[in-house]
């Protein structure tokens, strides 16, 4: 399972990038919703985002963010995708892929089959979709809530574009997750932490590792 790319979300700090470089994951994320304890401010995320050596994907989430909030952090940190992870519909992530000439990546949440069907909705504007775990009615954040969702729901589903596997990931479960699902992408942010916000440098790693078992 080598191949697997590996998302690390809710980054904050220099020494996270560059653990996150040194496991060998693909895509860094940095969170950008105040409700978060992942959140960044501007100046934070690019300090963090310059410590990412070439091929390390740099990846802002926001959530219903609206034009001005975008411009400022396209203008201010050095970016290479763009991830929304609200209730923006395919019509808004069409104008933000085409405003900002950067590839986009929608969260869909999933807790049933009913569920599903909004992933080919978004592949038809977006460039990849990362499927997660649908957040409770009383969660205060969209993502990052540790929950999983039922992975039987994707076996054997294929779509036309790249997708990545969110929602409760940890060292111990990936490799399953991986099996039940056919991911070859996969996203962790509260997985790899040793307390909300607060990554763990040897969870990164023991993270990744378990994708060669």
């Amino acid at each position: 399972m080598a191949s697997v790319r590996v998302k690390i979300c809710g980054l904050r700090t220099e020494a996270d990038v560059l653990s996150v470089a040194r496991a060998g994951a693909a895509y860094a994320g940095f969170v950008f919703f105040a409700r978060s304890p992942r959140h960044l401010t501007l100046d934070q995320a690019r300090s963090a985002a310059l410590a990412a050596p070439p091929g390390l994907a740099k990846v802002a989430l926001t959530v219903d963010a609206e034009d001005a909030a975008l411009d400022a952090i396209v203008e201010g940190v050095p970016l290479d995708m763009l991830q929304l992870h609200g209730h923006e519909t395919p019509d808004r992530v069409a104008q933000v892929r085409a405003r900002y000439g950067l590839p986009v990546m929608k969260a869909v949440g999933v807790a049933d089959e009913g569920d599903l069907a909004a992933i080919v909705d978004y592949l038809a504007v977006a460039d990849q979709v990362l499927i997660d775990a649908k957040p409770p009615r009383d969660a205060a954040l969209p993502g990052g809530n540790g929950l999983a969702f039922d992975w039987r729901l994707l076996a054997g589903r294929r779509w036309p574009k790249p997708w990545m596997l969110a929602g409760g990931l940890t060292a111990a479960n990936v490799a399953e997750a991986l099996r039940l699902t056919g991911a070859r992408q996969v996203d962790v942010s509260s997985g790899v932490e040793s307390a909300p916000g607060v990554k763990d440098a040897a969870l990164i790693a023991a993270f990744v590792a378990a994708l060669d078992r």
